[in-house]
């Protein structure tokens, strides 16, 4: 007995040092398991007394009087599949007539801690079916993206949701983002994993960073063209709304409309072309948006303009032509002049990282998540990367894409320099696959003074 007991205290310090240690491994040896009894022993319970439980219908409250049985019981939602997954538990609910999916999704928090999971979200399958994503421990804290992920054109893993799901970059379902975040938020690495995303696909990339390109132009030799000042990038972006202007009149001129021609060969963008006159899509990568909207005198302002009607055009025009933004940012308010709400307005996707206030947060889902808002301020300093993502239908997730140094970003570029499209419009604004010369002058006050 001794020795029984002994071996059940080492094993039970090992599953608390391993849930410590290495929590996904704990989840994928006892945690899965133990979670899922729990859930089948307290489920009736537990839903009764989180209020999704309907009471019995009147003809079994009839029949029961009939045959002098008891009172039947109310009953909870009926369980058509529970899945164990990685990092934590589906549940898929068929719910009882009179209930909502709200009801459930209002219960999260006390299903939470009645099942003893770390997080719990709900969101509706279809009328009368909603799908619970229980997780077991905190995955943002230490992000893993899984082996597998959906590939897909255009389509690319960026970072990992709270609920364990894979968050995606769908830039076909949502063409244009919006990236906000404080300094040190982690807005770099999202980008970085963007680029390093993007980089196998049949995409060309251009980027605008005007902070003298020490962001982007490390990243050079996946990019068809790169600006690192506002002077460059007015020309790149109106060489751009002009390649935007060819590819409609390629559309225009394969659109073949009869009424004798099918409506599924009828071509009203780029992928609905044929493969060899398909136009390579572009992805613009604009770094720091308010280097693009601050002047200082009139001529700086006329450029302003026109760098901002530029970005409007290819907002409200360039999905179509397969032309698509990123724009990020640490503010992106109105005080940064004419035309910019006019453009966050055509930005669907929207990403905040930790912020320094509220109105920053409400730039970025005041119009179209509010509850994003209190979410987005609650982000920690020490969890750097954490975001909150969000879309025009009112849903949003919390986000945390995996660390990737700019050295990692550098070799997956590299490796895939070979797929950098040459694109004529912008054959004038690629970069120099050389690297820059070193500074002329000490920038350290304490470097040795040359002879």
């Amino acid at each position: 007995m001794t020795e029984f007991a002994a071996a059940v205290v080492v094993v039970v310090a090992a599953a608390g040092l391993l849930r410590w240690r290495r929590p996904a491994w704990y989840w994928m040896t006892l945690g899965v398991a133990l979670a899922t009894l729990r859930v089948l022993v307290r489920y009736a319970s537990v839903m009764d007394a989180c209020g999704l439980a309907v009471p019995p219908s009147r003809w079994r409250l009839a029949l029961a009087r009939a045959t002098n049985r008891p009172v039947p019981e109310s009953r909870p939602p009926r369980i058509l599949r529970l899945r164990p997954t990685r990092t934590g538990l589906v549940l898929r609910l068929k719910l009882r007539p009179g209930q909502d999916a709200f009801d459930v999704s209002a219960a999260t928090d006390r299903l939470r801690h009645s099942f003893g999971m770390y997080g719990v979200t709900s969101r509706e399958v279809r009328s009368g079916v909603v799908e619970v994503r229980m997780t077991g421990y905190d995955v943002l804290k230490r992000v893993q993206m899984p082996a597998k992920v959906d590939r897909a054109p255009m389509r690319i893993p960026v970072a990992l949701r709270e609920d364990g799901s894979v968050h995606y970059r769908d830039y076909r379902a949502v063409p244009h983002g919006l990236t906000l975040g404080a300094t040190e938020s982690g807005k770099s690495v999202y980008q970085r994993n963007l680029v390093a995303g993007l980089a196998p696909h049949d995409v060309a990339l251009v980027g605008i960073d005007c902070k003298q390109g020490v962001e982007l132009f490390p990243l050079a030799r996946r990019f068809s063209a790169l600006a690192d000042n506002p002077d460059t990038a007015l020309e790149v972006l109106e060489a751009l709304v002009t390649h935007m202007e060819e590819v409609y009149q390629l559309i225009r001129a394969e659109q073949r409309i009869s009424v004798a021609v099918p409506d599924a060969e009828i071509a009203a963008d780029i992928w609905d072309l044929p493969e060899d006159l398909r136009p390579t899509p572009i992805v613009v990568l604009v770094d720091e948006v308010a280097e693009l909207a601050l002047f200082t005198t009139k001529e700086e302002e006329k450029r302003r303009d026109r760098i901002i009607t530029a970005l409007v055009r290819l907002a409200q025009l360039g999905r179509a032509a397969g032309i698509y933004l990123e724009i990020c940012g640490q503010r992106f308010g109105s005080e940064l002049g004419k035309g910019i709400t006019m453009l966050r307005a055509q930005l669907t996707g929207r990403t905040a990282h930790r912020v320094n206030d509220e109105t920053s947060a409400n730039m970025a889902f005041g119009d179209i998540a509010p509850d994003a808002v209190l979410a987005a301020i609650q982000i920690p300093a020490e969890m750097r990367g954490v975001a909150i993502a969000g879309d025009s239908t009112g849903g949003w997730h919390r986000i945390r894409a995996p660390h990737t140094s700019l050295r990692q970003a550098v070799n997956i570029c590299n490796k895939y320099a070979d797929r950098t499209p040459d694109l004529p419009a912008l054959a004038a604004y690629k970069p120099a696959a050389a690297s820059l010369p070193s500074a002329p002058v000490p920038l350290s006050k304490t470097a040795p003074a040359t002879a």
